[in-house]
Order: C-alpha cells, then structure tokens, then sequence
C-alpha cells in the first residue's frame, strides 16, 4: 500500500514540474499573430527530357526539312 501512495506522489510531482517547465514559455511572450500565408508561386516550367517532346526542337527540325525539300515532309 505504501509502494501506491509513493507511486502517486511521485506521478504528481513529474506532472508539477512539466507544467512548470512549460509554463514560463507559454505566459512569458505574448500569442503569435497567425502568419500571412505566402502566394504559390508559379511552377518553373521543366525542360524536355526527349528531343522529340521538346517544341523548339521540332520547329528547327521543320524548318531543316523546308530548307532541304522545299516541300513538307
């Protein structure tokens, strides 16, 4: 019986001093204004991994086809 009421005193004053710990942070600084959120930017465009996905490639390819021919390919 002695060994619970130890252990209870012992539980109370670990929860004493955690409060006490945390207890100076929290009434110490005045709360924290809610953070403007910041706008999403854009996503960066990614460059082509394959010639043949990539635009700027294809119009030059084009454009050597006319060249070579005359004509479309």
């Amino acid at each position: 019986m002695a060994f619970l009421v130890v252990l209870l005193i012992a539980v109370v004053v670990v929860v004493l001093v955690m409060r006490a710990a945390g207890a100076p942070g929290r009434t110490a600084r005045p709360p924290k204004a809610p953070r403007a959120r910041r706008p999403a930017r854009p996503a960066q465009p990614r460059r082509p991994v394959a010639p043949d996905d990539d635009p700027e490639f294809l119009r030059e390819l084009e454009r050597r086809v006319r060249r070579d021919d005359g004509t479309t390919a």
